[in-house]
């Protein structure tokens, strides 16, 4: 055989070979790309979004969409070359696996985490959305979260409504911390509570959780790794009673990146103003309930799956905006977003057609 033709038949053989094990290696990698983007004033699945009762809604044009990321499934190993392949796209991004599954979680554990947070975002929305309208929003302390093989895990769960502790009656977060941390480490503490699916059932019936559906619970105590006070495992926080039904309805989404776009739908749906004017906008960013605007993660490929879709406008939480604007896609504007204020200061010069005076994001 001539050396020529031998040494190509080796090349050949030996890139079959790498391209086997580029197939055969499995890279403790997760890829993150565009997922899909959602009107916020329109129907998902046949159903609206946003369901407003007992109270008078208006007609709206237009899009405020909510964008999601895909990921790989936790259970899935990516090989050598996927990753490669990932690496090499601009439009995802390949991260390592434990970013988006770390190891002390189940997989089952980080989707109850993410719905918890998708929950608690839907709340912070319709609480910023009404104070923006100047609608009254009465407030009461809740179970927040439960800590991982904590002293509470099993026995309070996140969305419970604490109505005392110890027998006293609680006015914020701080007082709830306050009585458990009286008690030494093995003592336990009297929770009396209204269970999270009571709160919910009450909440969609535009109702306050009755008092009748309380429970008392008792928790033991732990020490605390830090300076040995008594813990239970809680992270105790406000929840709201609402003065009408907002039902937020959207399936296979988790996380809070959705909560400015949920609040500004809900303000739309509420007021004589259409804010998009017929645009179509779309963005991103978490909100509390003070209407403040949070960073999120894979804000590349949300502004990617939003010009996709049609977006000319995308409101970006600024503290993601120099990321964001060092791979803008072409035709989208990001607007620079710090609170559901500058949303609506946004949306208003949108509709207006006065898009010069919008604060735009900028690379770094």
């Amino acid at each position: 055989m001539p050396r020529r033709t031998a040494t190509m038949l080796a090349s050949t053989l030996l890139l079959i070979a790498m391209l086997c094990a580029a197939l055969l290696i499995k890279v403790p990698y997760a890829e993150m790309s565009p997922g899909p983007t959602v009107n916020t004033l329109g129907e998902h699945d046949g159903e609206p979004v946003l369901n407003i009762k007992d109270h008078r809604t208006y007609d709206t044009s237009g899009h405020l969409n909510m964008t999601t990321v895909r990921v790989t499934a936790s259970d899935y190993r990516m090989n050598l070359l996927e990753a490669v392949g990932g690496w090499l796209q601009h439009d995802s991004a390949v991260v390592p696996h434990s970013t988006l599954y770390p190891e002390d979680k189940s997989a089952k554990e980080v989707d109850q985490q993410n719905a918890e947070e998708f929950s608690a975002s839907q709340e912070s929305a319709k609480v910023s959305a009404l104070r923006e309208l100047g609608i009254r929003v009465p407030s009461y302390i809740i179970v927040g979260s439960v800590v991982k093989d904590g002293a509470a895990e099993g026995k309070l769960h996140a969305g419970d409504l604490i109505r005392n502790v110890d027998g006293k009656a609680v006015k914020d977060p701080k007082g709830v911390a306050d009585l458990v941390t009286k008690h030494k480490p093995g003592e336990k503490v009297s929770f009396t509570v209204i269970p999270a699916a009571k709160v919910k059932a009450a909440q969609k019936a535009g109702k306050k959780p009755s008092p009748r559906d309380a429970e008392q619970i008792s928790v033991g105590t732990k020490k605390a790794g830090d300076d040995g006070r008594a813990i239970v495992g809680i992270q105790p926080a406000t929840g709201h009673a609402f003065p009408f039904d907002i039902d937020i309805k959207l399936a296979d989404v988790g996380g809070p990146s959705a909560g400015l776009m949920f609040s500004l739908g809900i303000v739309d749906k509420l007021t004589r103003d259409d804010l998009t004017g017929g645009s179509f906008v779309a963005g991103t960013g978490t909100i509390d309930d003070k209407g403040k605007v949070g960073a999120i993660g894979g804000i590349q490929m949300k502004t990617v799956a939003a010009r996709a879709k049609g977006a000319k406008y995308f409101l970006t939480p600024a503290a993601n905006c120099p990321t964001a604007a060092k791979d803008k896609p072409a035709g989208l504007t990001l607007v620079k977003t710090r609170d559901i204020g500058d949303a609506m200061g946004a949306l208003k010069k949108i509709r207006e057609d006065d898009t010069a005076g919008i604060p735009r994001c900028k690379a770094n």
